[in-house]
């Protein structure tokens, strides 16, 4: 995916960081447990991370973040959709597809979008992933989605 050049803003004296976002792309499409622990490449020591599951800060914890998704699902990948930047400010929307036996033999995906803000040299300094995991996740599940499903329902009437 190609990052589009954003213009020179002549009143802030912010950098444009457009190589750094087109890394943030690249290791997230190709983030694997190997390359997991280039986490440092990515993140400044004190970055902070929020997701609908987790809130830490700093480097190990958010390494230990990644790792722990290996752990959990099979075959975890993303497919940025789309990039925009504005100065330090970067909003990715993504699809994360996976495996999780054994409530799923089949993959998942889920769709999300992060917002990123990155220090002046380009590491991500706060990470914030934003996705609906009642409907992204819960309604998947045999059981859990069954009662999710109701709930929506009876909210809809």
């Amino acid at each position: 995916m190609s990052i589009p050049n954003q213009a020179s803003d002549q009143a802030s004296p912010l950098p444009i960081h457009a190589e750094h976002v087109s890394a943030l792309v690249r290791f997230f499409e190709t983030l694997t447990r190997d390359n997991a622990a280039q986490v440092a490449a990515i993140y400044a020591t004190d970055a902070r991370f929020k997701d609908p599951f987790n809130e830490v800060q700093g480097l190990d914890a958010i390494q230990h973040l990644f790792a722990h998704m290996f752990n959990q699902v099979k075959n975890p990948r993303f497919k940025i959709t789309a990039a925009v930047q504005q100065r330090e400010q970067v909003f990715l929307t993504w699809d994360f597809f996976f495996r999780m036996p054994p409530f799923a033999s089949s993959e998942q995906c889920i769709r999300g979008a992060t917002h990123f803000h990155l220090a002046e040299d380009g590491r991500v300094i706060y990470h914030r992933d934003y996705w609906d995991a009642a409907e992204e996740l819960y309604e998947k599940l045999p059981l859990v989605g069954l009662f999710m499903r109701g709930l929506k329902r009876f909210a809809r009437q």
